[in-house]
């Protein structure tokens, strides 16, 4: 599944680890988020999306190919 967190955390100039935490992950669960090698499950996706005030469909994009 991609996404697009890597653009939103450099919108505001945060790293990996401020990220992770502010929802509660580490650095290395972060960046295996964005490099589409782990897909968080439904309550870590939606603590990123209510953090960037956004939705979990705007952020984590499924890929139909592989649906």
């Amino acid at each position: 599944m991609r996404n697009r967190l890597k653009v939103l955390r450099a919108e505001r100039d945060w790293s990996q680890a401020d990220l992770g935490e502010r929802v509660g992950l580490s650095r290395q669960a972060i960046n295996a988020i964005e490099r589409d090698k782990y897909d968080p499950s439904l309550p870590v996706a939606i603590r990123i999306a209510r953090l960037f005030e956004s939705t979990v469909e705007e952020i984590f994009l499924i890929d139909e190919g592989a649906c």
